[in-house]
């Protein structure tokens, strides 16, 4: 059995937004610059600042965020605020894909984050791992009938009332109690 009960964190990416200069967009000028999503709300303010004000149009005020990188799924709409990304960047950098696919699994980071503390329950290289393990620990199984026991079936069943399965990969499969 491969359980792990602790998410694996492996994000490598850098969490970025790409922040343009409306003024400058609108009268068919590209004007902005990526911006580090993994900093402070006020650093990516000052960030945002010196964009409008390096502009190619005088007094440009408005922005609005035309690309991103590294939110592993995780939409963003260009007037998406700051402090939402500057939280969404936060809990993907602290839990990776597993968080991504969490939140957009159970709607916004709230309960992402309690899922993730209440409800996981590991990671498997399947379902039917996950339902083989479980009998395992909770049964007393005799040899004799070991091998007629269809975890397949039994995996399919767990999923349909009790648990939420996120896969992130191959053989990587992260069960969730559903209550």
């Amino acid at each position: 059995m491969t359980q792990n009960t602790q998410p694996i964190i492996n994000n490598n990416s850098e969490i970025r937004i790409y922040v343009a200069c409306l003024a400058a967009y609108n009268n068919g000028i590209l004007h902005g610059a990526w911006i580090d999503a993994n900093q402070d709300e006020n650093a990516i303010h000052d960030e945002i600042a010196e964009i409008l004000k390096t502009s190619p149009i005088k007094d440009a005020e408005e922005y609005a965020i035309h690309d991103y990188e590294g939110f592993e799924g995780v939409q963003l709409s260009e007037y998406s605020g700051i402090s939402e990304v500057v939280e969404l960047a936060a809990f993907i950098s602290e839990h990776g894909e597993l968080g991504a696919e969490t939140i957009i699994h159970f709607g916004d980071i709230e309960a992402a984050e309690m899922a993730l503390n209440d409800l996981y329950h590991g990671e498997y290289r399947s379902l039917a791992e996950f339902a083989e393990q479980l009998t395992e620990d909770t049964t007393q199984i005799p040899e004799n009938l070991r091998f007629y026991i269809d975890y397949e079936a039994m995996a399919r069943d767990l999923e349909i009332s009790d648990v939420i399965a996120i896969e992130t990969g191959f053989e990587a499969v992260h069960v969730f109690w559903s209550h």
